[in-house]
């Protein structure tokens, strides 16, 4: 069962309930095995590195390739380089699977700050516009999310603002009956002005989350991105301080291209958070080394951190999880 896990929930009342307990031991199990299943292609080249008997620049090299291969990406797999070398100093460490965890612990530490939860009922809508490339798994996210909610007894209404796209629609619909969640929609019509009743309905209904499904975008189509400024421009006639959350849904198996989106889209949207998909299976789960490292530049130039919310590793319910940078980092050298 999906759940968000109780060590993320600082402020009950102003961040997505955890389930009645936490997860059960064997939950728990389930879902860290089904992440290491989903990161045994990225993590198979990176853990070989180390089945050697001695530190040497051999490991080293190795080690930078297998990164690269990973897409951790030029800057991100120098930074943990410089740190896992560091840390192999401090540690005085001579044997190669102490450097595995030693490399662990860096990835980790770069990853920590993308880890911070969903935060809903500070406002009332809390309104969520999500966004992302065609083919990502944004509106499957956004119908996982839904349920997640309503199982937190939380009141959602779903604004289908992909009103040219007639699957993403349906698929909507579906995902707001099973969840017994409100849902507006119009066949053709403006996606904007499809959020802007959205929002409106959302506030005069008492609903606690209005979630908005936007059409797929390519970040070159410079046209339709403005159609996204758009709607972030209307949400925010609609309810003053909104959206509260910008979400873009990444697929895992892009690699740098993932990094790309997400500055592309930072750039016109000024995203709040992430949920990254289909890591099972992909050879370049890596690619969050190369997102934390310039979240990190982000902060450093006055902005805030840009948080991994969620990461998907299946088409399950239960297969999408809130983030945890330990869990992430082991898995992925398991």
């Amino acid at each position: 069962m999906f759940s968000f896990f109780k060590k993320k929930t600082a402020v009950a009342d102003a961040v997505v309930p955890a389930a009645p307990d936490p997860a059960t031991d064997a939950d728990k199990r389930r879902w860290l095995d089904r992440l290491r299943g989903g990161l045994r292609k990225t993590g198979a080249s990176i853990a070989q590195v180390f089945t050697g008997t001695q530190i040497d620049d051999t490991l080293y090299e190795e080690l930078e390739s297998a990164l690269l291969m990973a897409d951790a990406g030029v800057k991100a797999t120098a930074f943990l380089l410089d740190d896992l070398k560091r840390r192999v100093k401090q540690a005085k460490a001579t044997e190669p699977i102490v450097v595995k965890d030693l490399l662990a612990d860096a990835i980790a530490q770069l990853l920590a700050p993308l880890e911070q939860p969903l935060r809903v009922g500070e406002h009332v809508p809390t309104v969520i516009m999500v966004v992302g490339v065609n083919g990502a798994g944004k509106t499957t996210s956004i119908g996982k999310l839904t349920r997640h909610l309503a199982e937190a007894q939380r009141k959602v209404l779903l604004a289908a603002a992909d009103t040219f796209r007639a699957a993403a629609r349906e698929q909507l619909t579906v995902w707001a009956g099973r969840n017994r969640a409100e849902i507006i929609g119009q066949d053709g019509g403006d996606p904007a002005a499809v959020t802007f009743d959205a929002v409106v309905a959302g506030k005069a209904r008492g609903c606690d989350v209005v979630i908005a499904d936007t059409a797929g975008r390519l970040t070159t189509q410079l046209h339709l991105m403005d159609e996204l400024k758009k709607i972030r421009r209307v949400i925010a006639k609609a309810q003053e301080g909104a959206p509260h959350e910008v979400l873009l849904v990444v697929d895992g198996n892009t690699g740098q291209n993932a990094l790309a989106q997400v500055q592309a889209f930072d750039a016109a949207l000024q995203l709040t958070g992430l949920i990254v998909t289909k890591l099972d299976g992909t050879a370049k789960g890596g690619v969050l080394a190369a997102v934390a490292l310039w979240s990190r530049e982000r902060v450093a130039a006055g902005g805030a951190p840009l948080p991994v919310y969620f990461i998907g590793v299946g088409e399950q319910l239960e297969d999408l999880q809130t983030f945890s940078a330990r869990e992430f980092a082991q898995a992925l050298l398991s």
